[in-house]
């Protein structure tokens, strides 16, 4: 394994326990799909909501895009 395989793998083990402890203790507005909702105002609608909206599904899609097609874009 390469420094970067490992770097990864260590991200995502930060990760788990960070939202595994956030799940765990039940406190609102604590978990990552609590946040990106707050972020990107998908619960409410905040300043700049629709922006915020668009941006994410935007990068959501991108990341679509990425994933399935394994290049750059």
């Amino acid at each position: 394994m390469d420094g970067w395989t490992v770097a990864w793998l260590l991200w995502i083990a930060m990760f788990l326990v960070i939202e595994g402890a956030a799940i765990w203790n039940k406190y609102e507005g604590d978990t990552l799909s609590e946040h990106v909702w707050n972020w990107f105002s998908v619960k409410d609608k905040g300043k700049g909501w629709r922006a915020r909206r668009v941006a994410l599904l935007a990068f959501l899609a991108w990341l679509s895009i990425h994933f399935l097609t394994g290049g750059w874009m």
